[in-house]
């Protein structure tokens, strides 16, 4: 190959953790984003990395959690956004949350400070045939490539829908009616045992709220689109849809936590909002995607108590996701089959999660450096957990199914020995996470640095 420069498309998780990796092994990156001068639903900046559902990166507990294990794997490997997360993050019990505006700030300057990165602002709308490519263009690829990718791939592409999370005014919340607590009191120190806010709610407040819930008036889907969403991300009136109690076992579950104002009588649901900057003035609710209107949005969020006269910095809304069936069209170095000059990394791939974006664009990152120095860098083993992720999504996954997917112990190979079910976990998990450190220090001593 003539031209040694990685073209990278696309300035969010994957395509930044991407150029960074390449560019810190030497290599010339020309980062390509289309932002801000072609603008998406859910973005409201040109900055990369820009967060734009939650602002939590999920569990960092690494001897216990398959995320936790991926963020350690990227912190090992220098990882962009693993280090823009720990310098910009937030109290949030035993996640990881950061400030959403402060942590993208980080990554565009780490980028364009790169001696070996250059940006190139303006859409790409196909797939070149010289060169080598990376696209992370993620769940919001803009139309005019999705056409050039389903002609390229000959088939239609796959589709769910994203919902975004409203976020609150902290200082609009009823601090009367609601109380700082992180679930079961995790974290270290009394700011993490209080990251949370919680809103308690009473039989007959919730049986309330779930019926203006499943009255609201929803977003209608465009003419050709289906709602097939990702169970991780599903809005809160399709989790009401599925059963009166569903919400009450998920995002507004009771359980680990007492109400600071009423500690005798437990609440029968509650809402949780999590700190979404640093200043500690907004605050996103838990685990609240939704497709309302934005009218009945303010109606029935209003209904919570502590809410009700809350004022929102952003209200809920709900995006297309596109994603490849990526075990029939990629291969083990995330390279199209039908154009190996082109890869592939990031939610586009069908991973789901900013972390679980990210690692594979650390990975493609890598191999294509590798490449450009007439090298093949292997996959890590599929024991760690970054191996397990890019082994689902290049044939581990049945592609019939195929379904966007976390990182998450079920994807690794079996403890010989170790006991299974409930009893058993915490052993076994500890297992998996103490195999996966060994053998993924040992690939990344490997490379050449």
């Amino acid at each position: 190959m003539t031209e040694q420069i990685l073209h990278i498309v696309g300035g969010g998780m994957a395509g930044s953790e991407a150029a960074w990796q390449a560019a810190n092994l030497g290599v010339q990156v020309v980062l390509h984003e289309m932002r801000p001068e072609v603008g998406t639903f859910a973005h409201q900046t040109g900055n990369f990395g820009e967060m734009v559902c939650s602002n939590s990166f999920r569990s960092d507990d690494d001897e216990q959690n398959a995320v936790g294990l991926l963020h350690w794997e990227m912190r090992a490997a220098n990882g962009l956004v693993m280090g823009a997360a720990d310098a910009n993050k937030l109290p949030a019990g035993g996640a990881l949350a950061v400030d959403r505006d402060a942590f993208a700030e980080h990554i565009t300057a780490q980028i364009k400070a790169h001696p070996n990165i250059s940006v190139e602002y303006g859409e790409v709308s196909d797939l070149p045939s010289e060169g080598l490519w990376l696209f992370t263009t993620g769940p919001l690829t803009s139309p005019a490539l999705g056409e050039a990718i389903a002609k390229e791939t000959g088939t239609d592409r796959l589709a769910f829908f994203d919902a975004i999370a409203p976020i609150v005014y902290a200082d609009s919340v009823n601090m009367d009616v609601a109380w700082m607590q992180s679930r079961y009191d995790k974290g270290e120190t009394e700011e993490e045992q209080k990251a949370y806010l919680n809103c308690p709610m009473t039989k007959d407040q919730y049986e309330a709220f779930i019926d203006a819930l499943l009255a609201a008036d929803k977003t209608e889907f465009h003419e050709g689109e289906t709602a097939g969403y990702f169970d991780g991300c599903l809005p809160i009136e399709v989790m009401a849809e599925r059963g009166r109690e569903t919400l009450r076992h998920g995002p507004m579950k009771p359980i680990g936590l007492t109400n600071a104002h009423d500690p005798e009588n437990k609440p029968y649901a509650v809402v949780q909002l999590r700190r979404d900057n640093a200043l500690g003035t907004l605050y996103n609710i838990v685990g609240f995607q939704t497709k309302m209107k934005y009218g009945a949005q303010t109606e029935v969020f209003k209904m919570i108590p502590g809410l009700e006269n809350a004022s929102f910095a952003r209200l809920g809304g709900i995006h297309r996701n596109t994603f490849l069936n990526s075990p029939t069209l990629l291969d083990e170095q995330m390279r199209l089959k039908s154009r190996p000059n082109i890869r592939f990394a990031g939610q586009v791939t069908g991973v789901e999660g900013y972390v679980e974006s990210a690692a594979m664009g650390l990975l493609a990152g890598r191999m294509a450096a590798a490449e450009l120095r007439g090298e093949t860098l292997p996959p890590p083993p599929f024991t760690t957990a970054m191996g397990a992720l890019v082994n689902h999504i290049t044939g581990g996954a049945e592609a019939k199914t195929f379904q966007p997917m976390n990182v998450n112990f079920g994807l690794f190979p079996p403890l010989d020995g170790m006991r299974g079910g409930r009893k058993g976990r915490k052993e076994r998990y500890k297992g998996y996470t103490d195999r996966a450190k060994e053998d993924y220090t040992a690939w990344l001593d490997g490379q050449p640095s």
